[in-house]
């Protein structure tokens, strides 16, 4: 039976619509909340529940930052609320459906991502991609360096919200970034990359927990910013649109649907109403709603509310965005005679952890633009790996390291003729700050398959993000 008597639910007067028209079967039967006698117009009080949890909020017994990277994702024991997280992460599995369809459409000049004539199964394409990879991307640097790190960062914010502290939510969008996002939906359209696999949870971390703190303000702030109530909802759907989306559509079907929304806003929103049937057939716009002070709708977005409350963190967890480090500089190459390539400088830039104050790990990458030594003809040189560091004299601000990874090394982007390499070398770190430091170091490469060995000289200066290095 199709809905009987259905009214939408009233929208301000200055609504936005941003959404679309869904169509739901679902089965009516025996329901507490729906009942024959229900076939008239009525209308029910809804206020929904504060779904989140802080880390902060908890009283966490000291001990456990003895093992400080412990995860707690898959044994919540201090509060985290996994029923919320798998709720968000549903939430996530169906928006990214509809994201990598949006993508598919887009042509290819945008998204970078191959087109084939035969068009292959999807399996097909998927085990070719998968198998091929990853690979060093050459998608434009917003892509990579902007909309990577944002959706990282509102993965984390999914883990943040429902209680779970800084480490397990970067591992949170880990795992999604990596096997949900670059090995699962991205990998039907292309190879996976290298530096999106690194790039979107590292430096998610660091958007997802401004973000998450910056939500937080505007909540504090009665919902507005700068005094504007449209670009405080803007923003806050920006900041996070999972739990955003999640909060519109449990307002508008008018029961708690999605486990979304923070404990800083409440208000009330009239039910649907049904038939006694044994089935319907909701229509439901989506729309995200904004409105002027006087909106019957407004406390249902705005989050608008008298009661306050300030923030008290007891936390006194050691990992936090100040282990999270990107670093800039220069390089000086000298290459084996194969690459009948001139000497030159390059630029170097890295991002990665710095798990303590003895050990890091970071993805390396350097380019230079070299001249062969008979023609003078100007070849593009890159070289990427992923590095571990040891540091020594810890106490000091004067570190000598040791460094060792493996990797890739190719000319004029050409992957079918890269080469894979394995480097050590010894460094010297200075701290400046918290924050702030710099270090050069010397590597030497080796590459099996042309036995080709080469030296880079570097020096680089550091960023740590958050309150840098404080602890550990």
């Amino acid at each position: 039976m199709y809905l009987q008597n259905y009214q939408p639910i009233r929208s301000p007067k200055n609504a936005l619509f941003i959404g679309a028209i869904l169509i739901s079967s679902t089965a009516m039967a025996d329901n507490d909340l729906i009942a024959p006698q229900l076939e008239q117009e009525y209308e029910i009080s809804y206020q929904i529940q504060a779904t989140n949890s802080l880390w902060e909020d908890k009283e966490i017994d000291p001990s456990f930052y003895d093992s400080p990277y412990q995860i707690s994702l898959f044994s919540p024991q201090n509060g985290e609320d996994s029923d919320r997280l798998l709720s968000q992460t549903y939430t996530v599995f169906g928006l990214g459906a509809v994201v990598i369809a949006t993508l598919g459409a887009m042509p290819s000049t945008i998204t970078n991502w191959e087109e084939e004539d035969d068009d292959p199964a999807l399996s097909t394409k998927w085990l070719e991609n998968v198998s091929a990879g990853p690979v060093w991307d050459r998608d434009d640097w917003y892509l990579n360096y902007v909309a990577h790190p944002y959706f990282g960062g509102v993965f984390y914010q999914s883990a943040r919200k429902s209680g779970y502290r800084q480490w397990d939510a970067f591992v949170y969008s880990f795992m999604m970034s990596t096997f949900y996002w670059e090995y699962g939906m991205e990998a039907f359209a292309e190879v996976p990359s290298i530096q999106d696999l690194v790039v979107t949870p590292v430096l998610g971390w660091v958007y997802g927990e401004w973000a998450f703190n910056t939500e937080r303000d505007i909540w504090l702030n009665g919902g507005t910013v700068l005094g504007s109530e449209i670009l405080g909802n803007t923003s806050l759907f920006l900041l996070d649109p999972v739990d955003s989306i999640g909060r519109n559509v449990n307002y508008l079907f008018g029961i708690d649907i999605i486990k979304a929304g923070t404990g800083y806003f409440t208000f009330q929103q009239a039910a649907l109403p049904y038939g006694n049937g044994t089935e319907s057939e909701i229509g439901l716009k989506v729309s995200y709603l904004f409105g002027a002070d006087d909106s019957d709708a407004l406390p249902a977005i705005s989050g608008k509310t008298n009661e306050y409350r300030p923030y008290r963190s007891h936390s006194v967890d050691p990992v936090d965005t100040g282990i999270v480090g990107i670093s800039a500089g220069a390089v000086w190459l000298n290459l084996d005679n194969e690459w009948g390539m001139k000497h030159a400088y390059g630029k170097q830039l890295s991002a990665g952890l710095y798990f303590t104050r003895s050990i890091s790990a970071r993805l390396n990458y350097s380019r230079a633009d070299l001249q062969e030594k008979q023609n003078s003809k100007s070849i593009i040189y890159e070289n990427y790996s992923l590095d571990l560091q040891y540091y020594l004299n810890t106490q000091s601000d004067w570190r000598p390291f040791i460094t060792a990874g493996v990797g890739e090394m190719m000319r004029e982007q050409e992957r079918n003729d890269k080469r894979f390499q394995i480097n050590g070398g010894l460094g010297l770190h200075y701290k400046i700050n918290n924050n702030w430091a710099v270090q050069s170091d010397w590597r030497h490469y080796y590459s099996p398959r042309t036995d080709a060995h080469e030296n880079q000289l570097g020096s680089a200066i550091i960023y740590r993000f958050g309150k840098g290095e404080w602890s550990l």
